[in-house]
């Protein structure tokens, strides 16, 4: 196995015999700079939406290149704010992957609008593309396009048929920083594009989001609607300059970033161009650790974008093994190596079945990838031996229930 240097050295639990190293499924890569300017928020009295939420929003825009970028408390929260800047309303149709998390769907359903589901690529584990024509109604506002573990999605051929239809395109990019879509940044895009800030994403704020979009009057509506549909926000209220009255001009939500987790985004976004140079470092490694194994297939970039690594998804070949993906799981648990599952589709869920009458069987592609699909630790805070542990481990189960 080729060895290269990580950023950082992961914590090692020792087994009882002293020899058995445990590397966790995600560790976040959270260092002094990140812990100077928590504490810096802390002595300044900002503990809520301020000063340094205004200069994340501002350093985030520029790293992708967007006009506006508007930082919130969650990537569900982007996505929520996003489909309401867009107007959409109960009995309208949204276009978005089976296969991805529960809030892509979910944030469709607060509206009373209908998540409508398409099935996923084979290879890149994205929405099928191919398949969204036939879904289209006069009732579709818009698609969420999902970059799944970071590869972006093919989005000419969406941003084709939105323009065509009259549709929205809101892109779920929770995976996907930094990502390039035929050289341009996601979140550059789209009509409106939600980032994900989650302990495990690709740069932390602990919880938080942020919505990124070119035009001025969803920025606005977004900010105005991501704290209780207020004139003016608790910064603007009560810094010095600012005033403390403000008006009411809509029902809004509670969605605002925190500067305390602000802190932890300005010093992470420092370091996304070396985080996604050590998960594509590993990733490297991965490929080259089972590109001989008939077992298994390793994930593929495609030629019209790069990845963010934010997640390395290996597909099982369920024929060459005696054992499913649940026994591969616990095998790897044993020898110290956490997973995880990415994703149940959602049409496999009873929320699903019981509110939209979707059934299994209705998107083969996605049940089938589901079943064969196990995620393996990928985080800039590994080394190479950590790298080589689980592919030797994952090496060694297969092997060992190889038909």
């Amino acid at each position: 196995m080729r060895r290269g240097s990580g950023l950082h050295s992961v914590q090692v639990d020792k087994a009882e015999d002293g020899l058995q190293r445990r590397i966790p499924f995600h560790l976040p890569s959270v260092g002094e700079e990140e812990i100077a300017e928590v504490v810096d928020s802390l002595r300044s009295g900002w503990l809520t939406t301020g000063p340094k939420v205004r200069r994340f929003e501002e350093d985030f825009a520029a790293y992708v290149g967007a006009k506006h970028a508007v930082a919130v408390n969650s990537c569900t929260a982007a996505l929520h704010l996003a489909l309401e800047a867009i107007g959409l309303a109960a009995g309208d149709e949204v276009i978005l992957p089976t296969y991805t998390f529960a809030a892509t769907g979910e944030v469709v359903a607060y509206f009373g609008a209908r998540p409508v589901l398409a099935d996923c690529r084979p290879d890149t584990l994205n929405i099928d593309v191919t398949t969204v024509a036939r879904l289209i109604t006069r009732r579709t506002k818009a698609i969420i396009p999902v970059h799944i573990a970071g590869q972006a999605c093919d989005m000419d051929p969406i941003l084709e048929l939105a323009q065509k239809h009259g549709f929205h395109v809101v892109e779920d990019a929770a995976h996907a920083l930094p990502t390039t879509y035929k050289g341009r940044m996601i979140g550059t895009i789209s009509d409106l594009t939600a980032f994900s800030f989650y302990a495990t994403k690709p740069i932390t704020t602990g919880e938080g989001g942020m919505v990124t979009t070119a035009s001025d009057e969803n920025a606005a509506r977004i900010k105005q609607m991501s704290l209780h549909g207020l004139s003016g926000d608790a910064w603007n209220r009560y810094a010095e300059k600012g005033q403390w009255y403000y008006q009411i001009l809509d029902f809004g939500f509670k969605y605002n970033l925190t500067d305390l987790a602000a802190a932890l985004g300005i010093q992470q976004l420092k370091k996304a161009d070396d985080f996604c140079k050590r998960r594509r470092e590993i990733a490297w490694l991965y490929r080259e650790g089972f590109a001989d194994l008939d077992a298994c297939a390793t994930p593929q970039e495609v030629d019209y974008g790069t990845h963010a690594w934010h997640l390395y998804i290996l597909q099982l070949n369920l024929p060459a093994l005696t054992g499913g993906r649940d026994e591969v799981v616990r095998s790897l648990a044993e020898k110290g190596i956490g997973t995880s599952v990415h994703f149940i589709p959602l049409h496999l869920h009873p929320v699903y079945q019981k509110s939209f009458g979707y059934r299994h069987g209705a998107f083969p592609t996605a049940e089938r990838v589901f079943e064969r699909v196990i995620s393996l630790p990928i985080y800039p805070g590994m080394t190479s031996a950590d790298a080589g542990c689980v592919v030797e481990a994952v090496r060694d189960t297969l092997i060992a229930l190889r038909r």
